[in-house]
């Protein structure tokens, strides 16, 4: 095998995933992941530390999320800020190309309690993130941290709608619909409260 090979990361991750959902999680080694992309057990080191990190290594998420906190208008409410961060994780990371990827990501984590697990602390670290960005708006710390949870609601939301089979629409309209839902579902609890 060929000491570099190009797109050897991307090609690993794809092969994972694909060994993922045929024989499982933990059925699917290193050596058979290096295998099925061509390459040698030593080059799935160089881009991860263990079959975990395919699926949660670096976050794409992040990056995007902050500059769209960033690039919101300054008069633009909480959960509209939320909704820039959104757009700019459907303009990036939720492309059209990758969603037969990011579906076969999720049913592999749905299926494996440590992976779900392991999901919600990328949840509560992206939660963390957001709050803070927020708080550089100017947002005050309460105010900041229920925003942040409420748009890391509104991310899953359209996560898992944008992933199902039967879902046609980009990124960008499910991410809507969850902020508006959420919305809505504040406005609802206000109701009831008054």
């Amino acid at each position: 095998m060929a000491r570099w090979e190009p797109n050897a990361s991307q090609r690993l991750s794809e092969a994972a995933l694909e060994l993922f959902a045929e024989r499982g999680y933990e059925n699917t080694t290193v050596q058979d992941i290096a295998q099925r992309a061509g390459l040698a057990k030593s080059s799935f080191f160089r881009h991860f530390k263990d079959k975990r990190d395919v699926l949660f290594g670096e976050d794409a998420l992040l990056e995007p999320l902050l500059a769209g906190i960033a690039a919101a208008p300054p008069q633009a409410g909480p959960l509209q800020v939320m909704g820039y961060a959104l757009d700019a994780v459907g303009q990036e990371v939720f492309i059209s190309e990758r969603r037969s990827a990011v579906a076969r990501r999720r049913t592999v984590i749905d299926a494996h309690p440590d992976l779900q697990e392991r999901e919600g602390l990328k949840s509560m670290s992206l939660t963390a993130a957001l709050s803070a960005a927020m708080e550089r708006r100017g947002a005050p710390g309460p105010l900041a941290e229920v925003s942040a949870q409420l748009g890391i609601l509104a991310l899953k939301m359209a996560y898992e709608r944008w992933t199902e089979p039967e879902n046609t629409d980009g990124f960008a309209v499910v991410a809507r619909q969850a902020i508006t839902e959420v919305e809505d579902a504040i406005s609802a609890v206000r109701s009831r409260a008054q």
